[in-house]
């Protein structure tokens, strides 16, 4: 399959569109930018919700236009659009808002990790996604912040972004001398302690995952702030405005509250590594494939039901 821009690429500084889940005006985004507009490499634009979408998976909204704002961004063109992370990757590859199509797709870089079944609630991966979708490569990047840590070290995104610099050009290369993978896109993940990471992993999915449970509250604790796709701020009564249900309460309304009980996590997986330390890189497709078992299961399992149904409705 031939690349879009694979011979801009040649004579031009390539496209790099870059997206996420957190808003345009998270501090992961900012420093991905501003990281690759200082190598002067790279032509850099931004697409990316007006507001926090974490773990709004690969949504879409169809009910409405979207409205997109001109943001400034110092070396960038950016546009803040109040819809999803893969709306924004929809629009910036539509060549509607920018007079071309990028030739990367960065999604990122995301306060937290998103790793095994996680990635499926993931806004950022669905950015990365939704670009693969459209034969664009793409890379989904995440930071495994330290909630319990404090405050967020604007430092640990820089050194994220830095991080991730080998990674972009090796895809660049790959696209340049079309040998690049159409099958696939990247699921990058960076360790907490990223200035003393262990180098680059190579990982598969694996099916670690937060348990969720619900509790019943009163109406002043809607609901915990989600921090991220695998971790949600439990100390607090506090959403924001996009999830409030006080408006939406009649009197024989019940309010719950969803809340992090249990981390489960799997030997040799991309969970595993990050939290070993390494930086995970995670070959990801977007087709729903099950077990061989269970399609064998399956295969001798259905003409056998439907035979019986058969068998049952002509007598």
């Amino acid at each position: 399959m031939e690349i879009d821009g694979g011979d801009r690429i040649s004579g031009e500084r390539p496209i790099i569109m870059v997206t996420n889940d957190d808003g345009i005006d998270a501090p992961g985004l900012r420093s991905l930018v501003r990281v690759l507009v200082s190598t002067n490499l790279y032509d850099v634009r931004v697409c990316a919700p007006d507001s926090e979408k974490s773990a709004v998976s690969h949504s879409i909204i169809w009910s409405r236009p979207l409205t997109a704002n001109r943001v400034e961004i110092d070396g960038a063109t950016a546009y803040s659009v109040d819809g999803t992370p893969a709306d924004c990757t929809g629009l910036g590859l539509s060549e509607a808002l920018f007079p071309s199509r990028p030739d990367l797709v960065l999604s990122g870089i995301n306060v937290g990790s998103n790793c095994g079944y996680n990635i499926v609630y993931s806004g950022t991966v669905a950015g990365a996604r939704e670009a693969f979708l459209y034969d664009v490569p793409s890379a989904s990047i995440s930071y495994d912040f330290d909630w319990k840590r404090g405050e967020m070290n604007a430092n640990d995104f820089a050194l994220s972004a830095q991080a991730c610099l080998p990674i972009i050009n090796g895809i660049l290369s790959a696209i340049k001398n079309k040998t690049h993978p159409m099958q696939c896109f990247l699921n990058i993940d960076l360790p907490t302690d990223i200035a003393n990471h262990k180098g680059y992993k190579l990982t598969r999915q694996g099916k670690s995952m937060g348990k969720m449970g619900w509790r019943q509250v009163e109406e002043k604790a809607q609901g915990p702030k989600m921090l991220s796709t695998m971790t949600m701020d439990t100390e607090s009564g506090v959403v924001s405005s996009d999830n409030d249900t006080s408006a939406h309460a009649g009197k024989d309304s019940r309010l719950f509250k969803r809340e992090l009980r249990a981390s489960i996590s799997e030997e040799g997986s991309d969970s595993h590594y990050l939290k070993e330390g390494f930086i995970t890189v995670t070959p990801l497709g977007a087709l729903s494939q099950t077990d061989v078992d269970c399609q064998n299961y399956y295969k001798e399992w259905l003409p056998k039901i439907t035979n019986q149904s058969c068998s049952s409705s002509s007598l």
